[in-house]
Formats: C-alpha cells, structure tokens, sequence
C-alpha cells in the first residue's frame, strides 16, 4: 500500500512538471506558483551605450517575471525561514547597517512596512538569497530593462503619454515615508505592476553598465564614460529615467540598502516554471 502511494505522488510531479510546460505554452503561470509571475515575451533590448560597431539592439529570450515587487509579507516568511538573514544576526558584509531599517524587529515589519508593501532595505545579497530560496532568482539588467520598456496599453511606452507622465511624476517625488501596497500599481502591457512608480529594483548585474560586451573592451568609450561624456554614445539622449537607472546600480555595492531600493523575481521561461511546479507538488 505504501509503495502504491509513492507511486501516485510521483506521477502528480510529473503530470505537474508536464502541465508547467502547457501552460509556458500559453503565456500564464501555472497555478499555485509562488510568487505569481508573467510572461515577457522574447524581444529586442537596444542597450543605453554602445560603441561603434555594436549592434543597435540585442535579442532577449522570453523570461517570466514577478507580478509585483516583492512585500514585506513575502521576505517575512524568508526571515522566518532562514534565521542568518534577520536583521539582528545578518553579517555586515552582506547587508550593511540600514538592512530592513523600517521593520520594528526581526520578525515584524510594523506600520512602517505594511504587509503588503514592497520590502525595501534590502541588500542584493538578501534578494539573491531570496530569489533562490525559491528556487528562482533575480532578472539581469537587460530583462528588467526589456519589461520595463513596455507602457500601459502598448509594448513600448515611448508612446504611451499616459505612462511617461506617471513615470516622470514619480521622479521627481520624495520616496514616502510608508510605501503603497504593491498590488495597487496600474498593470503594463505585460501585466508586470510597478516596475516603475514604486521603488528601484536591484537586478542580478546591477555592477554591469548597459553595454554590449564589444563595448565594454572600447577604451575610448571609457574614457568617455569616466569624463562625464557617456551620451556621445547614447541610443537615446532623451530617456532621462534610464540614465538615473544605470547611475544609481553603478553607485551601488552589493551589501548596500536603501529606503527606495527592493526587487522582484524572475525564471527562465521553462526551468524556472519546471522549479515551481516540483517545489509546489513537493509541499
């Protein structure tokens, strides 16, 4: 009886891992996935840099992507879960002294972090762990530039007013003192909700400029990047938003953390999917 019953757990994995792939087919996350994610479809990147000679985009492979940024409410269980990332026992070198700064105590965020808020204070190190933890991990800069690239009712928000207007707002805004719940961000063409409006996201490379990799072996253009001179390259003098983007992650270290800094997952449009799908049957 006990080896029939391992036998029909191991065929739910399978028919789940199958259905994984059914549903990677029709652009929706299979359910139950934690975090629930959507689909960037595959497209071009035209990076923010390049020298002559490079391309004028590169090609992006479909991913999936966290719906919202992560919240307080979802690093909670991480902290609970992994006790070396509460913010009494975390190490200095992976998080430095403002590491979830807005929490009242290890395991409670407080008013200054409502639960369904985006978690900020959090070093690339702790959303790495994270991303992981769940067996996905964080989108490079490339991906997250792709989806975020998108406008509200159209794939590319550089014609889309209505996006730019909020976009530019939320520059110029002081980030507030308790940040909104993240599911009340206005969905994108994708569906992907905050990208832009709430807080900075940290992404995999966040140390990588947006170069393409010939670029990064042209010597004149970095000297011209070290003389303040980067737009004599630029794809795109005009797109301020994305100057202060690449700015901020070139400033940044990897156990740093600040008030309007978080981040959210992303997977391989199969493997991390497959990963979801195992770890869910597994519970």
């Amino acid at each position: 009886m006990k080896r029939a019953t391992n036998t029909g757990t191991r065929l739910h994995r399978i028919a789940v891992a199958v259905l994984a792939l059914a549903f990677v087919s029709f652009g929706v996350a299979p359910a139950g996935a934690t975090p629930p994610m959507r689909l960037i479809p595959a497209g071009n990147y035209a990076p923010l840099i390049r020298s002559t000679g490079d391309a004028a985009a590169v090609g992006v492979a479909a991913f999936w992507l966290q719906e919202v940024p992560v919240t307080n409410a979802e690093f909670l269980e991480f902290v609970r879960a992994n006790p070396k990332w509460r913010r009494s026992q975390v190490s200095r070198l992976f998080a430095d002294a403002s590491y979830l700064e807005s929490w009242d105590n290890d395991l409670a965020p407080g008013p200054r972090a409502p639960l369904d808020s985006p978690v900020v204070h959090v070093s690339w190190f702790a959303a790495r762990a994270y991303a992981r933890w769940l067996g996905l991990r964080l989108p490079t800069t490339v991906e997250w530039e792709r989806a975020a690239s998108a406008g509200y009712d159209r794939p590319d928000g550089r014609a889309d007013a209505a996006w730019l207007r909020d976009l530019y707002a939320w520059l110029a805004r002081p980030t507030p003192d308790v940040l909104p719940s993240a599911t009340a961000a206005r969905p994108d063409f994708f569906g992907v909700r905050g990208l832009q409006g709430y807080v900075w996201e940290w992404v995999d490379d966040f140390n990588a400029a947006l170069l393409t990799g010939e670029s990064r072996a042209d010597s004149s253009l970095e000297r011209n990047l070290f003389c303040g001179a980067g737009a004599v390259s630029s794809s795109d003098t005009s797109d301020f938003a994305a100057y202060m983007r690449m700015a901020l992650r070139s400033s940044l270290k990897g156990n740093n953390t600040t008030s309007s800094l978080g981040f959210r997952c992303a997977g391989d449009a199969v493997a991390g999917n497959l990963a979801a799908a195992s770890r869910d049957a597994a519970r």
